[in-house]
């Protein structure tokens, strides 16, 4: 991994996420090159991490051993057969960002040699908390699937997906799911300001109180429903709290919405996928 040239094409908020935590995770600036149209974003990357950059795409892909594609979904297939030429050269493991894309469609875009992995992030890889998911088929090696995984973990945590179809439920679970927390939080901030709180004092409860919620639920060795349970007391007022959840449907609005989530992923999927 030390030795291996990491390019990216597009130097996004994703991609200098993913930098930023390549660099921090022990990879040495010099193996990190970027393809960015923009001149002034290539001056920032470059000044920001002491990498590479260039404008032009292919010069970066036969430079790259690892070539992680993070552009927009209605651009990939442009770029992608662009790409293909240059990737004949060396093939080198492509690990692809762009939400809706499937891998029949990027393996037809870049080449049928080039092995290519899925990748879908979230927005909280740009603190290092995120949470990916990835798919291969079956003919990328393990040393492939590590090479990714390691990449991706240095952003957050990394999960493997047993079948592509999957990607379309973490996209509406991890994917779209920070919106749905801020959404809560926002509920919780205004409630609490018509309960009496100033203003700041209702934004900083509710979030350390996520925080603080999260951080008992990822260090626990118990499962959710024990840790609710763990904080209702009978008769008391978490109970009276969730009891009014629970009969205004929330579970069931819940499921209806990460349905709803699921089902536009796959009908973007379908319009972005090209005439595979």
């Amino acid at each position: 991994m030390k030795t291996k040239t990491l390019a990216f094409i597009g130097g996004g908020n994703m991609a200098s996420a993913m930098i930023n935590g390549l660099i921090e995770d022990g990879t040495d600036p010099a193996h990190i090159l970027v393809a960015e149209p923009n001149q002034a974003r290539r001056e920032q990357l470059a000044v920001r991490f002491g990498i590479r950059t260039l404008e032009d795409n292919s010069e970066v892909a036969r430079q790259a051993d690892v070539l992680i594609l993070a552009v927009k979904p209605q651009a990939l297939e442009a770029v992608a057969k662009d790409l293909s030429p240059a990737l004949q050269q060396q093939a080198p493991l492509c690990l692809s960002i762009a939400a809706g894309i499937r891998h029949a469609s990027l393996q037809a875009w870049l080449g049928e040699d080039v092995p290519v992995i899925r990748v879908m992030p979230n927005t909280p890889a740009m603190l290092g908390t995120g949470a990916s998911g990835l798919y291969a088929p079956g003919d990328i090696n393990e040393t492939q699937r590590e090479l990714a995984e390691h990449i991706i973990r240095a952003t957050g945590i990394a999960v493997w997906l047993d079948d592509e179809s999957q990607m379309d439920a973490l996209t509406a679970v991890s994917g779209s799911g920070p919106a749905y927390f801020f959404l809560f939080m926002e509920a919780m901030q205004n409630s609490a300001i018509k309960l009496g709180l100033p203003e700041k004092t209702a934004h900083l409860l509710v979030l350390q109180t996520a925080l603080g919620a999260a951080r008992m639920a990822m260090e626990s060795a118990s499962d959710l429903t024990d840790l609710r349970n763990s904080v209702t007391s009978p008769g008391g007022t978490t109970e009276a709290a969730l009891n009014i959840f629970s009969n205004g449907g929330l579970a069931q609005l819940v499921d209806q919405a990460l349905t709803g989530a699921r089902d536009r992923s796959i009908s973007l999927s379908e319009s972005l996928g090209g005439d595979e």
